[in-house]
């Protein structure tokens, strides 16, 4: 099955996250098909905090991939923001 999650990056204490379409299967942080945003909850400022490809958010949630809990709180909250 395939789902849509959050995979970690960035340094110790200062965590960055790519929203990966990925097997649920597979780890974390391992491989994964198709990267389609991102989220950094450590953004200050002017910085951009959230970004995800609607387009192919809505492509794979049609062809029956699942949101993880997290990313569907995020894809709420920031979906005005939301960028192609």
């Amino acid at each position: 099955m395939v789902v849509i999650r959050l995979s970690r990056g960035g340094a110790k204490k200062r965590p960055f996250f790519n929203i990966v379409a990925t097997d649920s299967r597979s780890r974390r942080d391992g491989r994964f098909i198709e990267r389609l945003g991102f989220y950094n909850p450590v953004a200050s400022g002017a910085e951009e905090s959230f970004r995800i490809k609607e387009d192919r958010l809505t492509y794979w949630q049609g062809v029956g991939a699942q949101l993880s809990p997290t990313v569907e709180r995020l894809v709420k909250q920031g979906g005005k923001k939301a960028a192609a």
